[in-house]
């Protein structure tokens, strides 16, 4: 089967609001008026990023879930993505399962395909371009975390980072269809004033906010959202799961008491909650029952 084949047969899902999609050289938007685009990419390699015996399927929504979790750390609508597929050989029943995974998480968040490249390559390959809209000025960025801000994430953390460690979990479930807080983030885009997604383990992501806002914090470990299920472990393996394990794709934000009561008016559709503060002092600094309990965890390392 060629390649051309292969995007008709398993891609070529049309939709009415593109202005061209999927089968031309180039795909084709009008954009909304007083927008800006929003813009990220993200590659998954098999043995990497997902264990070779991850299903089709879920690799297929993994795929398009993780982008769509970075459009949601900006506070952005996801409008679209394109499909980078590289493949070891063609097998139909894979890529129906695949394409299949890829459509139902493309459905549930409202977002079109809309193009790509399919190759051939000694490993698969997946690399996923999101699009989104937000309004001009409106990002919520890294940058803007203020002294006193409340440090709050959704859902719990550690989940993906324990199932892979127990592949055949409930938890699994975590790690193979992780679900991006679209809804959440949009209704942050005007409260929260910093923000992004845990990809690579909490402390270190939340660094890249305290890097990057030129400020410090301190973490409340009694206060982690740590799934029941891990309640049975030792205090450090479910700290080391929650702020090292990454691939949770939960948001981590920084918001004022007041915006944060707000937010709590609107009841987002999943829960939140404070874990720490923003403070002057530069570093990252953890606490227990109210007093200072050195941690040393890393997050994930791609070149590692």
């Amino acid at each position: 089967m060629a390649e051309f084949s292969i995007i008709d047969t398993y891609f070529n899902r049309q939709s009415t609001d593109v202005d061209l999609g999927v089968g031309d050289d180039s795909a084709l938007l009008s954009p909304p008026c007083n927008q800006q685009l929003v813009i990220c990419t993200d590659t998954l390699v098999a043995g990497r990023h997902f264990p070779l015996e991850t299903s089709p399927h879920a690799i297929g929504w993994k795929s398009v879930a993780v982008n769509l979790s970075d459009i949601a750390a900006m506070g952005a609508k996801p409008h679209s993505i394109l499909l980078a597929l590289s493949l070891p050989q063609i097998d139909h029943s894979w890529l129906k399962d695949f394409s299949q995974g890829l459509y139902d998480c493309c459905d549930q968040f409202g977002v079109r395909l809309i193009g790509g490249d399919t190759t051939q390559s000694p490993h698969l390959t997946i690399t996923v371009t999101a699009l989104g809209w937000i309004e001009t000025g409106q990002a919520v960025t890294r940058s803007d975390a203020q002294v006193d801000d409340l440090i709050v994430v959704s859902g719990t953390v550690g989940d993906a980072a324990f199932a892979l460690e127990h592949l055949g979990h409930p938890l699994q479930q975590r790690l193979d269809y992780p679900t991006p807080r679209c809804e959440l983030g949009m209704l942050l885009k005007n409260l929260a004033h910093s923000m992004l997604d845990i990809s690579d383990g909490l402390a270190q992501d939340l660094g890249h906010i305290l890097d990057a806002s030129g400020v410090g914090a301190s973490l409340n470990l009694d206060q982690l959202p740590i799934n029941a299920a891990l309640h049975s472990l030792a205090l450090e393996k479910q700290w080391e799961y929650a702020l090292s394990g990454g691939d949770d794709y939960e948001l981590c934000f920084t918001i004022s008491q007041q915006n944060y009561q707000k937010l709590l008016q609107l009841q987002p559709n999943v829960k939140t909650t404070i874990i720490g503060k923003i403070k002057a002092q530069h570093g990252l600094t953890f606490e227990k029952d109210g007093l200072d309990h050195p941690l040393h965890f890393h997050g994930y390392q791609h070149f590692a």
